[in-house]
């Protein structure tokens, strides 16, 4: 294998010119001079296009016109294929003159064609290659190449007709499929088809490409392509390439397959086609060398070809270099893959913006704004579409990546040698590190220069547009304040003691905290009023628990603002202990609403589950702007003011001097807080837990009686699975009874589908990185079955393994059989692949448990989205950190490359930064989830000349941030840090309860 330093070195180097899609300060390549020739292309939706193009030109130049023609960023994947002068279908070399290689090019018509078919449809980051992969799939099994069962059949074609024709309707779609043959004998699976058909009602053209490629990329057959040959023997056989290696096939049935990292070598000597394979360590036996006789050398040639594209395609982390010209002679091919592998490719379309353009679906008939397609803001989509354009459009469904399974080796540097009068090819092992495996989602909205708009309306329009978790800070110039170098030497001098920014951060906090009282108060009041679907006692309890805690803290942000001004003018009075002594003594008279804040979470929720009609009316609330987090989270906000209040005091203390005048005050109100937290600690930990629990039980499908007592979350994030078809990102629910996985599909809500449940008791955790040849990897064995899993790096897996060790000791020490959460009743002996049945009903419809439907509204920015994107895990100890962890205040901030600074006011919540343009609006602008970026003070070589500025990094993505002073940049700084750094593995049940 690779060291990573070296392949960090690889990647360091000169990016190739030999690109299929233009990169930023890159130019497409120059046509040469001379006479124009015209090239007629067939593209994959039957359309045929002719291009004008020098006849010295190279393939390249015809390809990147091609891709320029459809607006194709990922043209990676596809190829030009046309019938040589021996009528075999050849793909167009990009390296030579097309001259050479078309001898009649008046009478040849090349395919635009799919050429590598990845082995998961996810990693395809654009709609418009999702929807020309689609198109071939149409074409493959029209064309009978695409073998499989007639369920498989049925249902692919029946994602196919809702994609054109849209929503089932009997007599058009009969009357559809009678027109328009789109596989071989259709006739007698018609009904079939239809049945299939009627459950893909509300799916977009969009969605049904992804759902037909999810199908298409289980079928054995999807993207073989097969080259006849014999075997030793005699037998006739066929050869393949795919992502994962070289297959062999007899008839339509797989009999073999050779995977690269068993690959030594791969040689073709006149009509044979040879595989070296590597020796075995656990035998001690010479390496075998396999042979195929193919019908000639040019046919063998041709798959060498394929073969050696493919390999470099799929696994070398950049395109190889080209070997020197021999200095004398020249033997054997001098062939090489030209273009960026898909590694590059994924990189390069993650980490640029490009313009979204609108394409044509030329055999739809639905009309519709396409929300995954590159088309414009998503202020103008339909608001069930609109959640999947703030991932899919903005961030892009995660990719499950196509590593293999096997140990990779060694690796040397990817050359190829020359073989007597034919070609050798050794086979390259993996170069990619394993960090770049893992790297699966990137925040593109974040370069986006539009604002979000997040929900249309306030109390009387619910359904809006469902927020994206990773809405783009952008704010333009009309939103915020703009600070230039003249303006900003004329602003005040504030006070320079640190006790002015304490005070004034409590003050910043207040502001934030009646805000988030008032939306109890006022907003879910009213609307439970206007809709009056909530009973009294939930009503009565909600107004006795939160009405007096309001005009408490009105009354206290009052007195704030007048001692923070005092001590902003003439400086008389600087302390605010004694505000802060009367205002917690007021609170420990308000000890029992404080305790009712738990109660209220425990209260609306069982009213929930006796009304449908007030779980909706509460869900919806949640979709508004004023609601920029989980419900339940507002209804806990008293018990987190707490925390606040203690850490001022705390500060304060510590800042002070014994002899100070404030000194006292601050003690007094220290000593409350601690005696009104140690009352309330053990509530506010078992209401987070429920109230996390909860929120999880809307995140998933196919599970119920998620809040089950006793039950508590771990930890929750991603990891990658590993199957036969390599490494597949997965995300993990630990609780202390019972581990989950599941994956993210395409759905209106954006649910995650759970495919496995695993009980802990009995189950045993090992590290496996040497067994299995894959980094971060460790085996989950239970009930006799194995499970292993790669996290994305060593202290990951760490965090993980403790974890899962801890959850184990508690299920062996709980009483009682592990209750079974899964709705459709798989446990731990269900498949890993789920089945063709499977896939139709759970991929097709949201549940049929009746908890939810495609109609339903869902939060689309929890916390485990935002984990599945950026690839990362949260526990439960970061939990109850991030409620210790708030922060509101003004900030300045400036892009990478942007001039001057913009004024923000910055609320700092729930590990997202959430802007606004002043205090006093009533929703944020726009957030950014910090979960997976990076904080630390502006470098030298950032060339920021101010004082206070620290910088937020993820990726390419780099923001800068200003604060007023330096307590101010050291605060922010920590509480970002708590966001952006996980927490310690000390178990968070074990934590020191407060004094």
């Amino acid at each position: 294998m690779v060291e990573q330093g070296q392949a960090g070195r690889r990647l360091g180097a000169p990016e190739s010119l030999g690109i299929s899609t233009l990169e930023p300060g890159h130019k497409p390549p120059a046509m040469p001079a001379g006479r124009l020739m015209p090239i007629r292309v067939l593209l994959l939706d039957d359309s045929e296009q002719i291009f004008d193009i020098s006849y010295r030109s190279s393939g390249r130049v015809l390809f990147d016109m091609v891709c320029l023609h459809l607006n194709l960023v990922e043209g990676d994947y596809f190829g030009l294929q046309f019938h040589n002068h021996h009528r075999k279908m050849v793909w167009l070399d990009l390296l030579k003159p097309i001259r050479k290689q078309i001898t009649r090019p008046k009478h040849t018509v090349l395919r635009f064609i799919v050429k590598f078919f990845p082995p998961d449809q996810s990693v395809l980051l654009e709609e418009l290659t999702r929807y020309l992969f689609a198109l071939q799939v149409r074409q493959d099994l029209g064309s009978g190449r695409l073998t499989c069962s007639d369920s498989s059949a049925a249902l692919l074609v029946s994602h196919i007709i809702q994609s054109e024709i849209g929503d089932f309707e009997e007599t058009q779609c009969r009357q559809h499929l009678l027109n328009t043959n789109y596989m071989p004998d259709q006739m007698a699976l018609m009904d079939k088809i239809m049945e299939f058909h009627l459950k893909h009602k509300g799916q977009t053209p969009a969605e049904s490409d992804y759902r037909l490629l999810e199908l298409a990329c289980r079928l054995e057959m999807y993207g073989i392509r097969l080259h006849p040959a014999k075997d030793r023997e005699g037998n006739k056989v066929s050869l393949s390439v795919a992502h994962g290696g070289v297959l062999v096939f007899q008839g339509h049935n797989r009999i073999n397959s050779f995977n690269w990292s068993a690959i030594r070598k791969l040689s073709f000597k006149r009509r044979r086609f040879l595989i070296k394979l590597r020796a075995d360590p656990t035998q001690n036996v010479s390496p075998d060398t396999l042979e195929f006789l193919m019908a000639s050398r040019d046919c063998c040639k041709m798959f060498w070809k394929i073969s050696v594209e493919n390999h470099a395609f799929f696994r070398l982390f950049e395109e190889p270099r080209p070997k020197p010209k021999a200095v004398l002679f020249s033997r054997g091919s001098s062939f090489r893959f030209s273009g960026r592998t898909q590694k590059q490719v994924i990189d390069y379309v993650k980490e640029n913006e490009f313009k979204k353009l609108p394409f044509d679906r030329k055999h739809s008939r639905v009309q519709c704004n396409s929300s995954l397609s590159p088309l414009g803001s998503a202020q103008h989509q339909v608001p069930n579409q609109a959640a999947k354009q703030s991932w899919e459009g903005a961030f892009l469904v995660s990719s499950e990546d196509s590593a293999v399974l096997r140990p990779c080796g060694n690796s040397s540097p990817s050359t190829q040698r020359n073989g007597c009068s034919d070609q050798t090819y050794p086979v390259q092992e993996d170069s990619r590190s394993p960090a770049a495996k893992q790297q699966q989602a990137v925040d593109r909205a974040e370069l986006t220069c539009a604002l979000v708009t997040l929900v249309n309306g306030h109390s009387d329009d619910f359904r809006g547009v469902t927020p994206s978790p990773l809405v783009s800070p952008l704010l333009n110039d009309g939103v915020s304040e703009r600070i230039d170098d003249e303006e900003d030497t004329r602003r005040k001098i504030c006070p320079a003691d640190n006790s002015y920014f304490i005070a004034k951060e409590l003050l910043n906090t207040e502001r934030t905290y009646l805000k988030d009282l008032e939306l109890i108060t006022v907003w879910f009041q009213g609307v439970l009023d206007k809709e009056d679907c909530a009973p009294e006692d939930l009503k009565t309890l909600l107004r006795s628990t939160y009405e007096p805690l309001y005009s408490h803290h009105t009354h206290f942000l009052q007195e704030l603002e007048e001692r923070l001004s005092l001590w902003e003018g003439k400086g008389d009075v600087q302390h605010v202990g004694d505000l802060l002594l009367n205002t917690v003594q007021e609170l420990k008279a308000l000890s029992a609403e404080l305790q009712r804040s738990s109660e209220c979470v425990f209260a609306l929720e069982k009213a929930c589950g006796s009304s449908r009609r007030l779980e909706c009316v509460c869900r919806e609330f949640e979709l508004q702007k004023v609601c920029f987090i989980p419900l339940n989270v507002f209804l806990l906000r008293p018990l987190h003011r707490l925390l606040h209040y203690r850490h001022s005091l705390d500060t304060l203390c510590t800042h002070y001097p014994d002899t100070h005048t404030d000194y006292r005050h601050c003690t007094a109100a220290l000593d409350v807080v601690c005696e009104l937290q140690a009352v309330l600690h053990t509530a506010l930990l078992e209401t987070e837990n429920h109230q996390k629990l909860l929120e999880l039980q809307k995140d998933l499908l196919g599970v119920c009686g998620v809040c089950a007592a006793g039950r508590q979350i771990i930890r929750l994030g991603c990891l990658s699975k590993l199957s036969g078809r390599g490494l597949q990102q997965r995300m993990f629910f630990l609780f202390s009874d019972v581990l989950l996985y599941s994956t993210r599909g395409i759905t209106a809500t954006n649910q995650f589908t759970v495919h496995r449940q695993l009980p802990l008791r009995g189950m045993t955790i090992r590290e496996s990185e040497d067994e299995w040849g894959v980094p971060h990897s460790f085996t989950l064995t239970v009930q006799q079955q194995s499970l292993v899993v790669a996290a994305c790096s060593e202290s990951e897996m760490e965090k993980w393994m403790e974890d899962l060790k801890m959850a184990v000791d508690m299920a062996e020490e709980s009483n009682g059989p592990t209750a079974d959460l899964l709705t459709n009743h798989r446990d731990a002996k269900s498949s890993d692949v789920e089945s063709e049945d499977d896939l139709c009903g759970s991929r097709t419809s949201l549940t049929k448990n009746g908890k939810s439907s495609s109609n339903s509204v869902h939060r689309g920015n929890t916390t485990a989205h935002v984990c599945w994107h950026r690839n990362t895990s949260v526990s439960m100890l970061d939990f109850i950190r991030a409620t210790e962890n708030q922060l509101s205040g003004n900030l300045l901030r400036k892009f990478k490359n942007s001039n001057g600074w913009q004024k923000l006011w910055v609320v700092f919540t729930n590990f997202t930064l959430f802007f606004y343009k002043t205090h006093e609006d009533e929703y944020p602008l726009a957030s950014l989830p910090l979960l997976g970026y990076s904080v630390s003070d502006a470098a030298h070589t950032d060339i920021i000349h101010k004082d206070h500025v620290f910088k937020l990094q993820f990726k390419s993505h780099v923001y800068y941030f200003r604060t007023e002073s330096e307590y101010c940049f050291h605060r922010w700084m920590s509480v970002i840090r708590s966001a952006t750094v996980s927490a310690s593995r000390t178990r968070y049940l074990n934590r020191t309860e407060p004094d």
